[in-house]
């Protein structure tokens, strides 16, 4: 299905939702092709390939929100729904927020999200990408005796957006990906390690070569680990991990946590709450990037909001919705039900990670993490963790089994440099980042 067969069925469930006596309506249709496959040593484990096609619509009618999603897009089908949804919406209570935004999207810019060779790669091309970086990961350290499997997938999408208040638009994208998680046997301890990369475009991924050697580096840097000391160390968030934080900093910065006062950054817009090394944005227009779209979920324009700047709390991220409840305006970051990033992240600095472990008396690199204990309202991080213990700017052993723990405030606050490794290869990305101290448990 084309972007313009998709804007008739999404502007023909406005008409449906419309005669059956809603106020206001919205679609959005979804469609997308997807193709996964996994190789576990020379073989195929796993072939999926699926083409969906989804209709969401909210409708709201004198101040209620009623929401619909179905795969039946026959006029019969969405004429039957759309009828179904208004009936329900009388059983939900009056929200004066709830309703479409004041203003759509009214440009198209080109921001490439699209790939065309993605479409057109056939079947076993992909799957003798994954066969090869199978092959690749087992001969990569005679260590590495097994793999939880290699994988490639992409999607091809087309999403169209069209409501009761003239708007219509949509746009094609593309995502792929490539990955694996080799097994290692240290002695009697299992170590697992997992490394990828993911692109709008196939160019723009890591190759095969590369991502097999730095799954594989990962997984023989813990060779020997051992309890580090307890105590507080400077802490070194490898890229990965640090986009995990980054993740959380989204939370709190969310504007349905703030409304809910689950945020340990309510009231806090204008403060200085981390160091001048810390500038995040949020950035829904970079060109080719996996956040990227013209429109939000909900038609609004999708813009460059900084969040941090030198580590003064800018603004919250909003959708129409929890911009009328906190009195702002929307930043074109609604997922159509909630709020959601565009290209959340930290700007980099210009230090080598190899820079940051030098310039390191003493501390740990962090290179995984474990469980999760975070507790948004008061801002408390508490992780398990495995990585590289720092003595003299060297490293000097893999660490594992102990725990890092300290607050996001205290995170953001005491970070004292940033590397220049930032890869967009998620919507949330972050360059690796060194916190002075932190509270360490281990021996």
């Amino acid at each position: 299905m084309d972007e313009t067969r998709a804007v008739e069925l999404a502007q023909r469930a406005v008409e449906f939702g419309r005669a059956a006596g809603a106020d206001e309506v919205e679609a959005t249709v979804s469609v997308s092709r997807r193709f996964h496959v996994e190789a576990r040593d020379a073989t195929v484990s796993k072939l999926e390939q699926s083409t969906g096609k989804t209709l969401g619509v909210r409708i709201f009618t004198g101040g209620r929100k009623a929401l619909l999603a179905t795969s039946d897009l026959s006029d019969d089908g969405m004429r039957a729904a759309l009828a179904r949804a208004v009936e329900q919406a009388r059983f939900v209570a009056v929200d004066r927020y709830a309703g479409l935004p004041e203003r759509f999207a009214g440009d198209a810019p080109e921001l490439e999200l699209y790939d065309p060779s993605i479409s057109q790669r056939k079947g076993d091309g992909r799957v003798a990408e994954a066969l090869e970086l199978e092959r690749l990961i087992r001969r990569s350290d005679a260590r590495i005796v097994n793999s939880s499997g290699s994988h490639y997938n992409d999607v091809v999408s087309v999403t169209a957006i069209a409501n009761s208040a003239g708007f219509a638009a949509a746009y094609t994208s593309t995502r792929a990906a490539r990955a694996t998680g080799p097994v290692a046997h240290d002695g009697d301890v299992k170590r697992t390690a997992h490394y990828g990369t993911a692109a709008r475009h196939v160019a723009e991924l890591e190759s095969l070569d590369a991502v097999a050697r730095m799954a594989a580096e990962r997984v023989t840097a813990l060779f020997g680990a051992r309890k580090p000391p307890t105590g507080a160390y400077a802490v070194i968030f490898e890229r990965e991990v640090a986009a995990s934080v980054l993740d959380d900093v989204f939370a709190a910065a969310s504007a349905a946590n703030v409304a809910v006062g689950n945020s340990w950054l309510v009231g806090r817009v204008g403060d200085m709450v981390g160091s001048e090394h810390v500038t995040i944005v949020d950035d829904g227009r970079m060109t080719g990037k996996l956040g990227t779209s013209p429109f939000d979920g909900e038609g609004v324009a999708t813009q460059r909001t900084p969040v941090f700047e030198r580590g003064t709390l800018q603004t919250f991220l909003y959708d129409t919705y929890y911009a009328r409840k906190l009195g702002a305006v929307s930043t074109g970051n609604s997922t159509g039900n909630g709020v959601g990033t565009g290209n959340f992240y930290l700007e980099a600095g210009t230090e080598t990670l190899a820079q940051l472990i030098a310039g390191t008396k003493r501390g740990v690199l962090v290179l995984d993490t474990i469980g999760f204990a975070t507790e948004h309202a008061s801002g408390t991080y508490s992780r398990g963790a495995r990585g590289l213990f720092i003595e003299n700017g060297e490293v000097a052993y893999p660490v594992d089994e102990f725990t890092i723990a300290g607050t996001y405030g205290q995170i953001l606050a005491g970070i004292d440099a940033v590397g220049a490794d930032l890869r967009f290869d998620s919507s949330v990305a972050s360059p690796s980042f060194r916190v002075a101290e932190m509270t360490i448990s281990g021996n």
